[in-house]
């Protein structure tokens, strides 16, 4: 049985309207792509552990299975820049301008940086390299990303989470502004970077949004102060610890926001993989509307099956990774009782 068979039968037993399933390009549609260094080739490992060895990558957008080969190359025939180099990482955004990280397990002395101060003017581009709590920037350390969504713009790090497929991002962004009905404030749950925050403050009076990772919380704060929105305020927490605060639980890391002055009508939940777990589970119940974005079918409807008093009322499925096992939802379910 194939994913999307898997997948609409699943949703199937939930939600009796048809599921429109959004393709994508199978290849160069990934903005985000992550390798190993060795022996002078990009790796990647397959499902057996085999070791692949990589000079291109068709999935990734063009701009970076442009500058790859170039990249390798001039790595190579620098022993500075390849000795004790073992990660190779690729970010893109909307007008192809490349973030490129380098991660050695050296220091990174000043024969170093001069190389890849070198590099990035020969290839045109932002590089970053990076050591065990160490980083060199040669030039922007964020990429900003222009979305086309309410004039939106997001950043992101080296190190944070950012939806990795340049056609669906936007249309996930756009479905869920579509499926929203009769907005106030809104919470959101695992933010990221501010994916969804920053356009969806457009539609809601007020966002509070929450993400436990540093590096996303960077970046979130630099969108919004500037852009100067005024109408989003946000928190390093976990989804179990927004759970307690909603319980009575005082957070220094709130500062002087109190949830208790929201008036919440959506909450927002885009978890890992795994899901949203039990802990989460409660809080989710204190609220009519759930925009929820899953990574995982499966996990979304394990998660469903727990908020039994709640209904699909709007879903589509997105093909993120073409010819791999994983789909992206986007959904609203909502409990009328409420």
């Amino acid at each position: 049985m194939d994913k999307f068979t898997r997948a609409l039968d699943l949703i199937g037993r939930h939600f009796s309207g048809d599921v429109l399933i959004n393709h994508s390009p199978a290849n160069g549609y990934r903005s985000r792509c992550e390798f190993g260094y060795k022996q002078g080739f990009y790796t990647m490992y397959d499902a057996h552990g085999k070791r692949i060895e990589l000079r291109s990558f068709a999935i990734a957008r063009p701009s970076i299975q442009n500058i790859m080969p170039k990249l390798i190359d001039y790595i190579n025939n620098d022993y500075e820049l390849s000795n004790k180099l073992f990660q190779i990482n690729f970010r893109t955004n909307r007008n192809d301008h490349l973030l490129i990280t380098l991660i050695y397990h050296k220091l990174l002395n000043h024969n170093l940086k001069q190389k890849a101060s070198e590099l990035a003017n020969q290839l045109s581009i932002d590089l970053n390299i990076r050591a065990r709590k160490e980083l060199f920037s040669t030039g922007q350390e964020l990429l900003a990303d222009n979305l086309d969504v309410n004039n939106s713009i997001l950043y992101q790090t080296d190190q944070s989470f950012y939806q990795p497929n340049h056609f669906h991002m936007p249309r996930m962004i756009d479905k869920a502004i579509e499926y929203i009905e009769d907005p106030f404030d809104l919470l959101e749950l695992y933010c990221g970077s501010g994916t969804f925050t920053l356009p969806l403050s457009s539609v809601f009076n007020n966002v509070f949004a929450t993400e436990s990772n540093r590096q996303s919380i960077k970046c979130i704060t630099k969108s919004i102060d500037e852009q100067n929105i005024h109408n989003i305020k946000y928190a390093r927490l976990s989804a179990e610890e927004i759970s307690e605060a909603f319980d009575g639980r005082i957070f220094r890391r709130m500062a002087d926001i109190n949830i208790r002055e929201y008036k919440f009508s959506h909450i927002l939940v885009d978890p890992p993989r795994s899901g949203l777990g039990e802990d989460v589970i409660p809080l989710l119940k204190k609220f009519k509307n759930i925009i929820y974005i899953s990574c995982n079918y499966e996990t979304y409807i394990k998660d469903l099956k727990m908020l039994s008093d709640y209904k699909i009322t709007n879903i589509e499925i997105f093909d993120q990774f073409p010819n791999t096992p994983h789909l992206e939802i986007v959904s609203v379910i909502k409990n009328d009782s409420k």
